[in-house]
């Protein structure tokens, strides 16, 4: 079984979403984070009271971003050529099967997988066998 290079904590500065200003008001206003630009808006003043607005200091920790809780990051996978990119890097990257690939395809993936010493994240979806 291999293992992350560096078991970093995970901290995060903020998980609340950022919402839309009067999303709560309005049905036709979406919570998806629009910025306001209205000239009175209290927002986009930001008046003391009102909601946060998404800033460049909220970004979490350049150690830990895009980390997966197990420690490694993500790359997404469609076949065997792009799993042999991992060779070097298995300790950094986990590799994730995209999710048009054929069970047929995904079963060489793992296989090779396990030759390179890369972990799979998906590696047990659509490999059912027959009993």
């Amino acid at each position: 079984m291999v293992t992350p290079l560096k078991k970093h904590a995970i901290v995060k500065k903020r998980t609340a979403t950022f919402k839309r200003h009067q999303s709560d008001r309005y049905k036709t206003v979406k919570e998806s984070w629009r910025k306001p630009k209205g000239i009175d808006n209290r927002v986009r003043r930001r008046f003391k009271g009102q909601i946060a607005m998404p800033k460049i200091g909220y970004g979490n920790s350049k150690l830990t971003r895009h980390l997966m809780p197990n420690g490694f990051k993500k790359f997404v996978v469609s076949n065997v050529a792009e799993l042999n990119l991992l060779l070097m890097h298995n300790r950094t990257f986990a590799a994730e099967i995209a999710h048009n690939v054929s069970s047929r395809n995904r079963i060489a993936i793992v296989e090779r997988a396990q030759q390179l010493n890369v972990k799979v994240t998906n590696a047990n979806a659509r490999v059912r066998t027959e009993a």
